[in-house]
């Protein structure tokens, strides 16, 4: 199969830049905006090499999964842009639950669930499926952002902090390019939603009620520090609100969350 558009992205504007192979598609996707890409356009491989994840942890997706980085140049300030990652992650989790309609129907009760993780994870049945890093930088008067997400569809990593999993091992029989094409559409929807921002309240609403943890224990490592509590919420910035021991409410703008009986390990 080859990469193409959904019909909405298609409908909507979209273009597309497929690779055979590629160091990695957020990399490419950004020094195109330095050299004049305004996009809306997504770079997509079947085969990143050298891609990045949080923390600069490598993010290498062997043939048969998919990298995927769209890029938006947009009137925005950071703080703003910072929270589209949300938005990624809705249109992850609508193209995950399209593809998988077939599972679901095989696999019955069996089939994987999907969720969020604070801040840009989809997990399946509470592993890693994919992994999703935003950033932005500066061209001329805009902002251009470039929302970069690796979907484990044939194989997954090994000794990741959080275990891994693959919609292969899942029983989830789909390509990169079925994928993608569900991707492309879903994010025409939910980055109308997140409208630059002015949605975001809709965005937090829509990610909270498929949020991993919500109201579990949990540990934050940021940094040298461990913050234990419960997860109570998100703010209306994306900033993730921990309720502690003695009732305190306190945010967290960027740490490694460990949820449920993994908080105590997370916390040692």
């Amino acid at each position: 199969m080859t990469f193409a558009l959904g019909p909405r992205a298609s409908s909507a504007g979209y273009r597309l830049a497929a690779y055979d192979q590629i160091g990695s598609t957020n990399v490419e996707a950004m020094a195109c905006a330095r050299q004049g890409e305004r996009g809306p356009m997504w770079f997509v491989t079947t085969e990143q090499t050298a891609g990045r994840g949080r923390r600069q942890r490598a993010w290498i997706a062997p043939r048969g999964n998919l990298a995927s980085s769209i890029l938006e140049v947009m009137d925005v300030q950071p703080a703003v842009a910072a929270t589209l990652g949300f938005a990624a992650g809705l249109a992850l989790e609508a193209a995950l639950q399209k593809v998988s309609v077939e599972a679901v129907l095989r696999l019955g009760p069996s089939a994987p669930k999907y969720t969020l993780k604070w801040p840009n994870d989809v997990l399946a049945d509470g592993r890693k499926l994919t992994g999703i890093l935003l950033e932005a930088e500066a061209v001329g008067d805009r902002l251009a952002v470039v929302a970069g997400m690796g979907t484990n569809v044939v194989a997954a990593p090994e000794g990741t902090p959080t275990p891994a999993v693959s919609l292969a091992a899942l029983g989830v029989q789909i390509s990169a390019e079925e994928l993608f094409a569900a991707l492309s559409d879903a994010w025409v929807e939910f980055r109308g939603i997140w409208d630059n921002g002015r949605g975001f309240g809709e965005i937090r609403r829509l990610w909270l009620e498929r949020a991993a943890g919500l109201g579990e224990k949990i540990a934050v490592r940021t940094g040298q520090a461990t913050l234990e509590g419960t997860f109570d919420t998100i703010d209306d910035t994306g900033c993730l609100m921990v309720r502690t021991a003695d009732g305190r409410l306190m945010p967290v703008t960027a740490g490694e969350v460990h949820f449920g009986n993994a908080a105590s390990a997370g916390a040692v």
